[in-house]
């Protein structure tokens, strides 16, 4: 469990002086590597699959270095049939998924028209799997994003790809012609990728923050490798930070992009969105340039928002409620 660097709530603490900083959270679970075969039971099979199907999206860390002193298990370094590897197994299974759903649509069928709608979508990705792509490389209105979101399959989670290069590699890793094979390859699959140096990500977080910075700086890098996957894991799941700013503490709070005031109101409580009148709202830009609440209120940047606002990356609130 990682908190998400965020340098507004330090900007603000400058402000505020608060008594406690508290981040947004992002939960990263570490599952062992996966084998050819999986989706077949070989290496830790289902059980690798089923951790997997619990997470909302997938991080994957692809080899694009050479060393001839850490072996490779396959005995050599290639990053897209490693992909390859762990996606066909992915597909596998989900193969395995959608042939299920489709006997039962099948069966269902019979005493329901509306399932014909479900079958047509079963096979278009079945069709897809079948020619060894990912199901997120197809496109779904709305009335099918509901149908998949219901199947669980593996090859709709969104996928991050971390290119793992050498030290030497970090400067331009777009030079690097694995990590350009990794770039072509996401492309097709709708899919990002970040290239970092795990060797130097293992020197930095055993840091004091100090060295940390003294350590990026000459490395000419602004943010360590590992905060950016924080941030792009935590857009990947369509997620984004709203603000509350005081002494006793300030915090960013996590909600889905597309959120309305009232809802965001009940993530600090539930009496609040119950209760919601308004949310009083100034963005983060505007607060940290004119230094207080005081003074942006009297520039006039503090709106009133009511119940259909749909909320801001940054925004800062104050929510008023009467239960």
């Amino acid at each position: 469990v990682v908190p998400v660097p965020d340098e507004r709530l330090d900007n603000l603490a400058k402000i505020y002086n608060p008594e406690k900083i508290t981040h947004a959270i992002i939960e990263f679970v570490d599952i062992a590597g996966l084998v050819k075969g999986a989706s077949k039971g070989e290496g830790l099979g289902n059980k690798f699959l089923s951790h997997i199907r619990e997470t909302d999206a997938i991080c994957e860390v692809v080899r694009c270095f050479e060393d001839s002193n850490i072996i490779h298990v396959d005995g050599s370094v290639n990053p897209i049939r490693d992909i390859e590897t762990i996606n066909l197994e992915l597909i596998f299974a989900d193969i395995e998924t959608v042939n299920k759903r489709l006997d039962k649509a099948r069966k269902n069928l019979k005493a329901d028209k509306k399932y014909q709608a479900e079958i047509d979508l079963l096979q278009k990705i079945l069709e897809t799997l079948e020619a060894g792509k990912s199901a997120r490389t197809l496109e779904f209105n709305e009335e099918e994003q509901v149908l998949v979101k219901d199947m669980f399959l593996l090859t709709t989670k969104p996928i991050l790809y971390i290119a793992n290069v050498s030290e030497e590699q970090l400067e331009n890793p777009d030079d690097n012609d694995n990590v350009k094979k990794v770039k072509e390859y996401a492309k097709k699959e709708n899919a990002e990728v970040i290239p970092l140096c795990v060797k130097i990500e293992e020197e930095l977080s055993g840091l004091e923050e100090n060295d940390k910075k003294e350590m990026l700086e000459a490395l000419g890098l602004e943010e360590s490798g590992l905060d950016k996957v924080i941030k792009k894991s935590y857009d990947l799941l369509g997620l984004m930070s709203f603000l509350t700013a005081g002494e006793p503490e300030v915090r960013a709070w996590t909600i889905k992009k597309g959120t309305k005031a009232p809802q965001a109101a009940g993530k600090i409580h539930s009496d609040i969105e119950r209760g919601f009148i308004k949310a009083e709202i100034v963005s983060y830009e505007d607060l940290v340039r004119e230094g207080s609440m005081v003074a942006a209120k009297e520039k006039g940047l503090v709106r009133s928002e009511g119940k259909e606002y749909i909320m801001q990356d940054g925004d800062i609130v104050l929510f008023k409620f009467n239960v």
